[in-house]
């Protein structure tokens, strides 16, 4: 073991103990995906598939130098100046948001773990979040390569249900060559041929910084069947439509919006960010399928609508519920 390896050990143990054992032990329960503290110092989990529910307490002392432990393994510092962290957990990579006082009365913090379970399509018909229909639908536009864009607000399992439908494509298409590109490593997949990929901070000056757009330009160059986004949140969302347009059909990411049919109005802001001119015609051919996702407060995450992008008529994007054939405009 070399002497970094023995310096992480020794950090992770005193993390550890700050901690406490019940925190210690969601982090290492496959079944949670986040772990949450409040002002309050309440604790709280969030279980793949259930949902949130109250852990235990935790002293602000305690959560204060939990940070400034995590802080200390990122080569950063965390006080009263520089009252937020943020980065990857060395180790496990689980995602770390910390906030301390001034910016809040005690201190906060999320620590989404990286995935290590998938809950597959079948999971969520069997806990009534997806209709049998739904899943078929998904099925077919998985095998056709159809384009899917998974809709929703901050919590409602978006990435979840993208780990998802990768799962499906390896059930359904094993032998396609996929490109995954992310800002933090979330999606699993289990196809044999693959590259991942994340994007890169400039944190010095002397630093490179790799952005969403940079990966786009790489991995049409990787001979991608597939090419797959976790999130698109900036200007890249045009490279991203270019790319599926391209001869890689069956891409996947998701967004933030209200509905599935003002996720695409959420993309053509995005490509809108690139300066480039309003283009419906060529967001509606290109995205197939648009999957909106809501938090049910006793079930969890769950699929609220599913449309599928007709065209453009008079300017305005034409979409069918796939539940019910019913044709809208937006």
């Amino acid at each position: 073991m070399s002497a970094s390896d023995v310096v992480q050990r020794r950090n992770l143990e005193k993390l550890y103990r700050e901690m406490g054992e019940e925190i210690h032990k969601a982090m290492q329960d496959p079944s949670i995906v986040e772990v949450i503290l409040n002002e309050d110092g309440i604790v709280w989990v969030d279980r793949l598939g259930v949902g949130m529910s109250e852990l235990c307490t935790l002293d602000p002392t305690a959560a204060v130098q939990m940070l400034g432990t995590i802080a200390h393994m990122l080569g950063r510092v965390i006080n009263e100046k520089r009252p937020v962290i943020e980065g990857e957990l060395p180790g496990d990579g689980s995602r770390v948001m910390g906030v301390i006082p001034p910016v809040v009365e005690s201190p906060v913090f999320n620590i989404r773990k990286k995935a290590s379970a998938v809950f597959p399509l079948d999971a969520y018909v069997k806990g009534g979040r997806l209709t049998t229909d739904d899943h078929t639908i998904l099925t077919a536009a998985v095998l056709a390569r159809e384009n899917i864009l998974i809709v929703g607000g901050t919590g409602t399992g978006k990435t979840t249900f993208a780990n998802a439908i990768l799962h499906e494509v390896w059930l359904q298409c094993s032998t396609h060559r996929a490109v995954i590109l992310e800002d933090s490593v979330e999606l699993q997949c289990a196809l044999k041929n693959k590259v991942k990929m994340r994007t890169k901070p400039k944190v010095d000056p002397d630093d490179i910084e790799i952005t969403m757009q940079d990966l786009l330009k790489i991995a049409m160059r990787q001979k991608p069947d597939r090419i797959i986004l976790g999130e698109v949140r900036g200007k890249e969302a045009l490279d991203m439509v270019k790319a599926w347009n391209t001869g890689h059909p069956g891409g996947l990411c998701t967004v933030h919006a209200n509905d599935a049919r003002a996720g695409l109005i959420r993309i053509e802001q995005l490509i809108a960010e690139s300066g480039a001119l309003p283009m419906r015609e060529f967001i509606a051919e290109v995205i197939n399928i648009a999957v909106f996702l809501v938090r049910d407060p006793v079930i969890g995450p769950k699929v609220m609508e599913i449309v599928r992008i007709e065209g453009v008529i008079n300017g305005e994007y034409v979409f069918k519920d796939v539940r019910t054939n019913e044709v809208l405009s937006h």
